[in-house]
């Protein structure tokens, strides 16, 4: 019986309505997966990367993704690790988007490489003065430790958690879970870092390069700082977004406008810290010489990644009155997310399209429609993920107390069935 599957107290939509969507979100899973193995097998002229554009739309996707999953790192260290246990209403929904932006991320690097095969050169033959080797190790260790965060909500299914085995498993993995929350930031700090310091030391790529702080470009600190910033806005735009679809609130309020008043500040610092790099940058250069007249990369990217998506959602977003109100709270996450992005477009992208030589000219890149479909293949497998857990996970554990729902006397007395020999639901549970 599918409902006894459902996190008690809870109503899921019927079977076949849910078949639906999974079968929308799976046919584009499979035309990804098409594209994915014309890539593996036929290589990467399936692209449209070229002597100019060696990073492309995968590479942007892959630090948009693991920019946007740092909802995950940065609430496990403020809930396990500082201290803020009201962000328990939401740690769940947050360790489970940043499973699925790691994952993706992994799956597009698999991709990247052209011959998975050799994967794990990566690895067993690595460069130890590329910032890349660092990356790859810290985003497959920190991978591993979403993974270990992710597993107590699996073993919480309500039919596994009756298996005495995975029960007290899942209670000890949440009793130790600070220690992988330390370990996670951590490693987040150093992956997230390290990709902005790849674009800080490109040296024949004036736009991107960057002077140093130590042994790090400055880059370095902005990025980990804005996925620490935008990750959260990220997580609960998602949350709302989920609150929409379902009809029902999902989070405690108080857990909403926490992580959103945290995340505000993050976004205030980091966009006045930005600002500041770029306007030492603009200082040091001739930066009108750095934009295009064209739609992709002309002066308004600049305008709406410092102005649009960051000063007016970090201004929003630290105001307690406009933060209470639930369609600028949206606004605001949504263009943190969207300005991140767009951040990390600017610095894949534009980085290789800027003219470095006299008689170079700009160079415009349309990805190929296999590149299209294998950056569309990691939503559609969000989508699933997300759908697969919502319906037979605890992922929000208060969605029962915050929306009571009376069962019929038939249903009730067929869930009391499946979970006995547990004690009677109460009339809270039910």
């Amino acid at each position: 019986m599918d409902s006894a599957l459902f996190p008690k107290g809870v109503k899921r939509c019927p079977l076949p309505q849910f078949a639906v969507l999974i079968g929308v979100a799976g046919a584009i899973l499979l035309w990804g997966v098409y594209a994915m193995l014309l890539c593996w097998f036929k290589g990467l002229n399936q692209t449209n990367m070229n002597d100019y554009y060696g990073f492309a739309l995968w590479i942007w996707a892959d630090l948009a993704v693991i920019a946007l999953g740092g909802g995950a790192f940065f609430s496990g260290l403020l809930k396990y690790v500082i201290g803020k246990e009201d962000l328990k209403h939401l740690i769940n929904f947050a360790v489970l988007i940043g499973f699925i932006c790691y994952s993706s991320a992994l799956l597009i690097l698999a991709i990247d490489i052209g011959q998975p095969l050799r994967g794990w050169f990566i690895f067993w033959h690595a460069n130890v003065h590329s910032m890349l080797t660092e990356v790859a190790f810290c985003l497959s260790c920190y991978f591993g430790v979403l993974c270990i965060e992710y597993l107590p909500l699996i073993l919480e299914n309500r039919q596994l958690d009756k298996v005495p085995f995975f029960h007290n498993f899942s209670h000890n993995l949440h009793g130790t879970m600070a220690v992988f929350a330390a370990t996670g930031a951590f490693l987040s700090f150093f992956h997230q870092g390290s990709l902005g310091g790849v674009a800080g030391v490109l040296f024949g790529r004036p736009f991107a390069f960057r002077e140093g702080l130590f042994i790090w470009p400055w880059t370095f600190f902005l990025f980990t700082w804005s996925a620490a910033a935008c990750g959260p806005c990220f997580t609960l735009s998602l949350i709302k977004l989920m609150e929409k679809i379902t009809g029902k609130k999902l989070v405690r309020e108080s857990a909403i406008q926490l992580l959103a008043k945290i995340a505000g500040w993050m976004m205030l610092t980091y966009i006045i810290a930005k600002s500041a790099d770029t306007l030492y940058w603009m200082s040091q250069t001739h930066w009108m010489d750095f934009y295009s007249n064209n739609a992709f990369y002309g002066p308004w990217i600049l305008f709406v990644e410092i102005i649009v998506c960051g000063f007016i959602p970090a201004g929003i977003l630290v105001t307690g009155k406009l933060r209470q109100t639930p369609s600028l709270l949206v606004t605001a996450a949504v263009l943190a997310a969207v300005g991140v992005c767009i951040n990390r477009w600017v610095m894949v992208l534009q980085v290789m399209a800027v003219p470095i030589l006299p008689f170079d000219t700009w160079a415009l890149y349309l990805p190929s429609w296999q590149e299209v479909a294998t950056t569309i293949l990691p939503v559609a497998y969000g989508v699933i993920l997300v759908a697969l857990s919502y319906r037979y996970l605890p992922v929000f554990p208060d969605e029962a107390e915050l929306n009571p729902v009376a069962e019929e006397p038939a249903a009730l007395e067929a869930d009391v069935a499946v979970d006995a020999p547990q004690q009677e639901l109460t009339p809270a549970e039910a």
